[in-house]
Parts: structure tokens; C-alpha cells; sequence
């Protein structure tokens, strides 16, 4: 099994998803449809639990975007119910220090490579071959959203098992006390992106529509989310009753 979206990203191109918070795996199947690279279930701030996260990641992975997983903490159990259900990428959110981030490492790859729990996989829609190729097909990415984290940010990109980063930006500028592209804010940015080129991993972002993703992805920065279902249902609809209004 080849992990396309992961695969891109480590040749240095870049991969663009969208950020699921609705709880809906009708929904996630769409997304995954309409030709985004990657699909994340954010279980941190969205209304998830195992059992609909198991349907999404079915669904998404019977179109051609790959599932991923925000999980709601850095946590071994978190992670590990995340991967079995079906994502083939995790994003941790928080991680502070390079021993939060060797933690989330260790969580996401059997042994000898980490220390997931291997069982009978409740992502059958892989196939029985699922733990020989799932170590290599796991994408861990680490979110840089504090003082702390960007700080320290090469020591944490340089731990082995993270491939790469996903830049919290609207926590990073409340940790720093600076607002959204102060050039305070946008120096933290780029001292992320430096460090991930340094340590030859992939530099990530959210971003709130495609305008923004696009300057993103100019600046270099790889794995970047474009938009949220909330946020096109919101803007949609805002539309759609300006077009009336206007009509």
C-alpha cells in the first residue's frame, strides 16, 4: 500500500487537504471525491468518536485522497485507535519538546520502529497485509502551535519517526501575544519552515481557504490544509443568499 499523499510530499511537492470537524462520513466519502490529496478527521475539535472515524476512513478510501487524523492529544492509546481504524497519517497536536515528539513516534510504528500495540486491524478495507507495509505507509506529522514548540522546533523536526510539521497558527500567535501576520507571527512561520528544511522534513500549515493555501505553498511550505467542511458550508451558503439578494 502506498501512502500517494506521504509519497508527494517527501519528493518535495505539495499535498492539499481539507479539515473535517462534522462528524459526518457521508460527508468525508464527498471530500475525498472531489480530489483533495488528503482528507483529515480532526478529532481534537471535531465531533468524532471511533466509530464514525472508522466509516470516514472507509469512505474516504474508497476515492483517491488518502485518510488522515488529528488525534485529540498527544497520546499513545489516541494514536494507536486512530491508526487501526483506518488513517495513514496522524497529526499530534501540542508537541512542545523533542521528547513529546519522540512520544508521538513511538505511538505511530509497530517494533522494532515504535511501540504500537499490533492486532487484528478493525481497518479491513486494507487487506490481511496490513502490518508489512503500514510502518512505511504512516505519515506522523507534529503541530508547532506554541512559544515553546517554535522555539525549540529543529530539536523537535529532527526526531527520528516525525516526517513532518502542521503549523497551528492561530495558537501560535495567542502563545506568542502577537496577532495573525504580525511579523512576529510570520518570523515564527518561517523559522519553522528553516528548521524542517534543515532537518529534511516536511513543513505543514492550515490555512482557512485557498487564497491563503496558495501563499502558503509559495512561501514552501508542503502540507497544507485549504479549507474546513463548516467553513464551505458557511461560505457557501453566505453565497448562495448574496446571489439571491443581488438577483
Amino acid at each position: 500500500m502506498i501512502n500517494a499523499a506521504k509519497q508527494r510530499l517527501l519528493s518535495g511537492e505539495p499535498a492539499v487537504g481539507i479539515v473535517l470537524e462534522l462528524g459526518s462520513p457521508t460527508l468525508a466519502g464527498i471530500a475525498a471525491g472531489a480530489g483533495f490529496d488528503f482528507v483529515l478527521v480532526d478529532y481534537q475539535h471535531g465531533a468524532w468518536d471511533d466509530a464514525s472515524a472508522l466509516a470516514a476512513f472507509r469512505a474516504i478510501s474508497l476515492g483517491q485522497a488518502v485518510p488522515m487524523a488529528r488525534t485529540y492529544q498527544n497520546d499513545f492509546y489516541a494514536i494507536g485507535r486512530a491508526l487501526d481504524r483506518g488513517a495513514l497519517g496522524i497529526v499530534v497536536p501540542m508537541v512542545n519538546t523533542a521528547d513529546e515528539a519522540r512520544a508521538a513516534a513511538f505511538a505511530a510504528r509497530y517494533p522494532p520502529l515504535g511501540g504500537r500495540s499490533f492486532a487484528g486491524s478493525l481497518a479491513v478495507h486494507y487487506g490481511p497485509d496490513y502490518g508489512t507495509w503500514a510502518n512505511d505507509a504512516v505519515f506522523l506529522a507534529v503541530q508547532i502551535e506554541t512559544a515553546q514548540a517554535a522555539e525549540c522546533v529543529e530539536e523537535i523536526m529532527a526526531v527520528d519517526g516525525v516526517d513532518g510539521c502542521w503549523i497551528g497558527p492561530m495558537d501560535l500567535a495567542r502563545s506568542l501575544g502577537v496577532a495573525m501576520g504580525s511579523p512576529a507571527h510570520e518570523a515564527a512561520i518561517q523559522r519553522v519552515l528553516d528548521a524542517c528544511h534543515r532537518t529534511a522534513t516536511v513543513p505543514g500549515i492550515y490555512t482557512p481557504d485557498a487564497a491563503a493555501a496558495r501563499r502558503r505553498i509559495e512561501q514552501g511550505l508542503r502540507f497544507v490544509t485549504a479549507t474546513d467542511d463548516a467553513g464551505l458550508i458557511a461560505n457557501g451558503s453566505r453565497e448562495t443568499l448574496r446571489q439571491l439578494a443581488g438577483g
